[in-house]
């Protein structure tokens, strides 16, 4: 199995300046090759503490001149929040400073406060993030990029840096919604999981996933195994890991409440956000700790075996092959998280990586 890890960079309630978030966390990502992981991941977020990274490729692009082997994940960069053919340019030079180990990681984003700050209207994302991302895919395997859509009106340019090798296999996209299924199945593009709901739905959407796949691409055709994201707290006592799984993912999770407004209702009255409705009367039916509580359990924390056994679970029940890893979240001190880290990398990653293997799509050419 593929394991990467995947700093946040949060700060809630800002204790601390965030250039002292930004040298604490980075100093853990310097380390995760030396450590043994796969991939180094960072996700795109704006205008908050929820999590500091609003150029994604920008830290990659550091991240790979800090290293030499491991691959390089964006989770993700959100589309509508960008013009596509700036994100194709980044794209493949990202790829030419790396060496080809970029892994392209894509959504359409969720947070009002995001799509306000763009100036994007939130029930058009789902058609801007179709049409950019036709454009860009398209566009990263042809060497140039065209497109007529509604939003998206591309007079034809080259890319340079040129695309020097195929992102088919080694593009993936955020999707929590079972709308969302049939149209990355449609893009052919692999799926990134986010744990947010029972194994037994996510079990159904790639059902479907899988049939609009084969529809769509024949039934020799096979997607990318997915990859799935998770927070980790690892500790030789079950009982410790228990008790801080709760404070450190709980509150996490409160801070998804709050930057999504999840409170709000208004996702389920703007287009393309209706599966959310679901999720708002899930917080007001168990309360935000009991929801809190729910996505607690869903996570990998516990003993060193425990941790193995819920991936091996994760891997059965979607056929999971990577996992991207956070260490650091929700107010966790960092000599905590260093230690949180330390023991998965010492006892959790080598079964894990003996788990599975790393062919298809993420071998590095």
């Amino acid at each position: 199995m593929h394991v990467g890890f995947a700093p946040l960079f949060q700060n809630l309630g800002k204790p601390i300046p965030d250039h002292e978030v930004y040298a604490l966390e980075l100093a853990m990502a310097r380390r995760a090759e030396p450590l043994g992981f796969d991939s180094v991941w960072s996700v795109e977020h704006h205008f908050s503490d929820y999590t500091m990274v609003p150029d994604v490729t920008q830290f990659l692009s550091y991240m790979a001149g800090c290293t030499q082997n491991v691959q390089l994940g964006s989770m993700v960069i959100v589309l509508p929040w960008h013009d596509p053919i700036r994100v194709a340019e980044e794209i493949t030079m990202l790829d030419a400073l790396s060496g080809g180990r970029m892994i392209l990681g894509i959504g359409r984003g969720l947070g009002r406060v995001e799509f306000g700050g763009f100036r994007v209207p939130m029930d058009e994302s789902r058609d801007r993030f179709v049409e950019s991302a036709t454009m860009i895919l398209e566009g990263l395997e042809n060497g140039y990029v065209e497109f007529d859509g509604k939003y998206v009106r591309q007079p034809r340019r080259d890319l340079r840096p040129a695309p020097n090798q195929s992102f088919r296999g080694r593009t993936f996209a955020a999707a929590v919604s079972p709308d969302s299924m049939p149209i990355m199945a449609k893009l052919g593009v692999g799926l990134l999981v986010i744990p947010q709901k029972p194994w037994e739905s996510v079990r159904e959407d790639f059902t479907v996933y899988h049939d609009v796949w084969a529809a769509t691409h024949g039934a020799e055709s096979h997607p990318p195994d997915p990859m799935c994201g998770g927070f980790f707290f690892v500790d030789e006592s079950a009982d410790r890991a228990a008790e801080m799984a709760h404070q450190y993912i709980g509150r996490y999770y409160h801070s998804v409440i709050d930057h999504y407004e999840l409170r709000a209702g208004h996702l389920a009255e703007t287009k393309g956000y209706e599966f959310y409705k679901g999720m708002h009367k899930h917080i007001e039916k168990r309360s935000e700790d009991g929801a809190a509580a729910d996505f607690v359990n869903l996570m990998p924390y516990g003993t060193p075996q425990q941790v193995i056994e819920k991936i091996e679970f994760i891997h059965n029940t979607i056929g999971a092959r990577g996992v991207m890893t956070h260490f650091a979240f929700g107010g966790m001190p960092y000599d905590e998280a260093n230690r949180n880290m330390r023991l998965f990398v010492d006892q959790v990653m080598p079964e894990l990586q003996r788990l599975g293997d790393q062919q298809g799509a993420l071998a590095v050419a």
